[in-house]
């Protein structure tokens, strides 16, 4: 397990190299002016040297391949930069806000997990049924279904028409405090909307996952030996069945970091995702540089604790053959 760690580790490194370049490259083939953005409506009254001076400031006036290098020394030494847009120090921007992300995408994460494996095991008992095709039938639609378009749905169904859930942000409107309870009541919504564009993804690989287990030898020799049909299904179809999802969760999770970015923009959630946007739309070189850099190492991560899952729970894999 320790070798199969360090050497994803060790291919981490150019791949953190390489998307990091890339994101200087695409940003500065950008439409987007980031002293304009820098600057606001002022720029538009500005003299060109003015804008000259404020371009050599911000340090936008070297080619990309000088203000990556930097960055890149700079970072290695512990200073992520300046962040144009948000105007404060990168470190601070991602130490405020990436403790918000992570509880709403593990929030979201845990309950696509644990739905779609009921909703999966319920629906693989009996191939075919009346629930199995409701259940199926769900998941093909929700996973159709924009993750956007599922957020305004429910805005306009739990926060104007029933009025049960706030519509977002962290806490609300008139309080001058961050509390549990008002971040538990705000979350709920973001985090359920999220685990929505998840879920048919659990749910589809645990059907056919555990459908497939009740159908193999081992399976029928329980079953041929008198155990409870709860025995069988829990005990031995469920474990067997899980295994495929262990390979799931690390290819999920770019695309749950996606609707994290969609998520958090409609719900005005502070995370890193809608730093993101920010950090794009105005060309902010070292934090969208800081913020994609970590996106990929939680991709990278990901795959990892699914390889390393699935070499704990399935005895046919070892870790020196990974």
């Amino acid at each position: 397990m320790g070798r199969l760690a360090a050497r994803r580790l060790v291919f981490a490194a150019p791949v953190l190299l390489v998307v990091t370049f890339g994101v200087f490259a695409v940003a500065a083939a950008s439409p987007f002016d980031p002293v304009k953005a820098y600057a606001g409506t002022a720029a538009l009254g500005a003299d060109a040297e003015t804008l000259a001076r404020l371009r050599e400031n911000l340090g936008v006036d070297q080619p990309f391949t000088a203000r990556w290098w930097n960055w890149l020394t700079s970072a290695l030494g512990g200073d992520l930069g300046y962040s144009s847009v948000l105007r404060q120090p990168v470190t601070e921007v991602v130490g405020e806000r990436l403790v918000w992300s992570a509880l709403l995408c593990a929030l979201a994460f845990a309950l696509a997990v644990l739905t779609g494996t009921v909703l999966g095991v319920l629906a693989a008992r009996r191939p075919g049924s009346w629930l199995d095709r409701a259940v199926s039938s769900l998941a093909y639609t929700l996973e159709a279904a924009p993750v956007f378009w599922v957020a305004l749905l429910a805005v306009w169904l739990f926060a104007l028409q029933l009025d049960v859930l706030p519509a977002g942000g962290l806490t609300d409107t008139a309080s001058e405090r961050v509390t549990a309870g008002q971040v538990a009541r705000h979350v709920l919504l973001p985090a359920g909307v999220l685990a929505v564009s998840q879920l048919p993804w659990f749910t589809l690989y645990v059907r056919q996952g555990v459908a497939d287990a009740l159908a193999e030898d081992p399976v029928r020799g329980a079953r041929a030996r008198g155990l409870s049909e709860r025995t069988v299904l829990l005990g031995h179809a469920l474990r067997s069945g899980l295994l495929p999802v262990l390979t799931l969760i690390g290819s999920r999770v770019p695309e749950l970091i996606t609707g994290a970015l969609l998520v958090e923009t409609v719900f005005s959630w502070p995370g890193i995702a809608a730093a993101t946007v920010e950090a794009a739309t105005a060309v902010d070189f070292p934090l969208l540089a800081a913020l994609t850099t970590l996106a990929t190492a939680a991709v990278l991560l990901g795959n990892l604790l699914a390889d390393l899952l699935y070499g704990l729970f399935d005895p046919r894999v070892r870790f020196r053959d990974m």
